[in-house]
């Protein structure tokens, strides 16, 4: 109950005053020093503060509560801790507790980086991949949802980890970009030797990023094979199977021949497509460039 000194001012005790807090084992009510300053206004609580309390909860209940409303339901819930843990809570407890714990999750989130690991096989190639998604946000308008990846590639061309990375829309993209070029940065400081490729579609955005973090970049399969497509629509506008056909082929010789996109490339501009809709016309000719 002695005064303390916080924020460069001087806080004085108010007295001991009760208050419950829930825990694994049960509530329990504790009377605690509450503190102010002279001017009044906001309390603190030492005890809340050194004990991390959340709300009214210990940290291990917080925990508990948080892990299984991933897992369940809230009615769900409330049976498990009462058949299981002896406790009885309420509904509207449990909801504003795990809230609490994911908003703490999501401000600390920023600041964490995650444990990219030191292989023993050794390392030559590092891809970070990114891509992200418009989302209509009720009363906001659209935002971003991003993903991206760090993958590690030994000598072989084998993935031997990957780092996966999100947020929602909620983020933004600019918060999102700073936490994977801080990851990225992290496999540098692991890695120094990796060449480093970018990987994305062909949004200009996912590009301007790469660029300052990558040597080289390329576009996914994914999307490359999908303009494959409508260039084998093209060449065989009435054989779904001839089409088929060209894009096993093509597609295995792309994704496992070194050097095959020149090569595919220049057969594709030496072909003439007759007879085919203004609009298959187009894809063939998007698929070249």
């Amino acid at each position: 109950g002695l005064a303390i000194e916080k924020s460069g001012k001087r806080w004085t005790s108010k007295g001991q005053q009760p208050k419950t807090y829930q825990t694994p084992y049960g509530s329990i009510e504790i009377n605690r020093h509450i503190y102010q300053t002279s001017t009044g206004g906001e309390t603190y609580c030492p005890l809340e503060v050194d004990s991390r309390i959340i709300i009214t909860s210990t940290p291990r209940f917080a925990k508990q509560i948080s892990h299984k409303y991933a897992e369940m339901s809230s009615v769900r819930l409330l049976e498990d801790l009462r058949e299981n843990h002896g406790r009885e809570v309420n509904r509207a407890f449990v909801q504003i507790l795990a809230e609490a714990v994911g908003n703490i999750a999501s401000i600390k989130e920023e600041d964490w980086t995650y444990q990219t690991p030191r292989l023993e096989v050794e390392i030559p190639t590092v891809s970070i991949g990114l891509d992200g998604t418009c989302m209509l946000m009720c009363g906001e308008g659209f935002r971003q949802a991003m993903v991206g990846t760090i993958s590690l590639y030994d000598r072989e061309g084998e993935r031997q980890h990957t780092t996966y990375i999100a947020a929602s829309p909620e983020y933004g993209r600019e918060i999102f970009l700073a936490r994977l070029r801080r990851e990225v940065e992290q496999s540098k400081r692991l890695y120094p030797n990796a060449h480093y490729q970018g990987l994305a579609d062909g949004a200009p955005e996912n590009w301007t990023f790469l660029n300052s973090v990558t040597a080289t970049q390329i576009l996914d399969f994914y999307h490359a094979t999908q303009y494959l497509d409508k260039f084998a629509k093209a060449i065989h506008p009435r054989s779904v199977e001839s089409q088929k056909a060209w894009m096993d082929t093509h597609c295995h010789k792309l994704k496992h021949d070194a050097g095959f996109a020149k090569v595919l490339l220049a057969e594709m501009e030496i072909i003439q497509p007759k007879r085919v809709s203004k609009s298959v016309l187009e894809g063939f000719q998007d698929a070249i460039t």
